[in-house]
């Protein structure tokens, strides 16, 4: 069975930083298990890690597709699959590492994606909706489902309520109901800090998102007519239509995102076999330690 080891966590708690360290360490290369970051152009609001970052680390699935592009769970998890092989074959170990459970966990389980086919007769009453209210529709009836899902992704929202047209079943529920296996060898390391410390650290990175000149960033696309569905670009088109300031821009941003947090440690917590780290209290170099431990153990 293929090792992996995974790298999760709230936003802006470390990760980063930790998975470099990891893959020097244990000649391992890192996947990306960011939703938003295998997308060209969203770097600062994504905070992608910089190329003068990696240290000369291979990084996989950033930058793979335009903003336009759909792009689902099941392309994810096809995606990392290849990519745990490759890497494995070469003799290095592969490092996924991100805070988008739903995609981490599909990757590492045996989540089956069916085709979603079509039905004319059902989508055709849709037909003049445009995608970001296809998407609105979604997003009242299966929340979970409409914030995974890329409002471009016209096939994928249809399949969605679809599904609950005729099972009045949301497709998060039918997830929930199946049993899942692990098909790698996996350590999870699951970051963490007290709250207030990783709120400062995610109102910090904001502010130095708005140095790194973020606004600019979300106006380039937003004159190129692409609205992007994501924290720290969507909070900012009521600003470019003159309906907020900067400074309640910028406020809302800080508190999507820790809220956001809060969602992801909630979704590791339920969903995930997390070997769990307080950053306060533990050194990088004891977790490597356990690291070590599990790679020579299982062997």
């Amino acid at each position: 069975m293929e090792k992996v080891l995974v790298i999760i966590g709230p936003t802006a708690v470390g990760k980063t930083a930790l998975s470099i360290k990891m893959a020097k360490k244990f000649n391992g290369e890192i996947i990306n298990g960011d939703s938003v970051q295998v997308y060209r152009s969203l770097d600062i609001g994504s905070a992608k890690i910089k190329p003068e970052e990696m240290e000369g680390i291979p990084h996989h699935l950033l930058d793979i597709l335009e903003p336009t592009e759909s792009f689902s769970v099941a392309d994810f998890q096809k995606l990392v699959r290849q990519k745990i092989k490759e890497i494995t074959n070469r003799g290095n170990l592969p490092i996924i590492v991100g805070g988008t459970g739903l995609y981490i966990q599909a990757a590492l389980y045996d989540f089956r994606f069916e085709d979603p086919g079509r039905n004319d007769e059902y989508t055709s009453i849709y037909n003049e909706i445009s995608n970001e209210e296809l998407h609105q529709l979604l997003m009242n009836i299966d929340p979970d489902e409409a914030s995974k899902t890329h409002p471009n992704n016209r096939r994928r929202i249809l399949r969605a309520l679809e599904i609950h047209a005729h099972l009045n079943k949301t497709k998060t529920e039918l997830l929930a109901l199946q049993k899942h296996e692990l098909l790698y060898d996996v350590f999870i390391i699951g970051l963490d800090m007290e709250r207030k410390q990783l709120y400062d650290r995610i109102n910090k990175r904001v502010d130095q998102m708005m140095q790194d000149n973020l606004p600019e960033e979300v106006y380039s696309l937003y004159q190129k007519g692409i609205k992007v569905n994501a924290i720290g670009y969507k909070e900012f088109y009521d600003y470019f239509e003159g309906k907020k300031t900067l400074v309640e821009v910028i406020n809302e941003i800080k508190k999507n995102t820790r809220r956001y947090a809060k969602r992801q440690l909630t979704y590791f917590r339920n969903k995930l076999p997390v070997n769990w780290f307080n950053l306060e209290n533990v050194s990088a170099d004891i977790i490597m330690k356990q690291v070590e431990d599990w790679l020579h153990k299982r062997g």
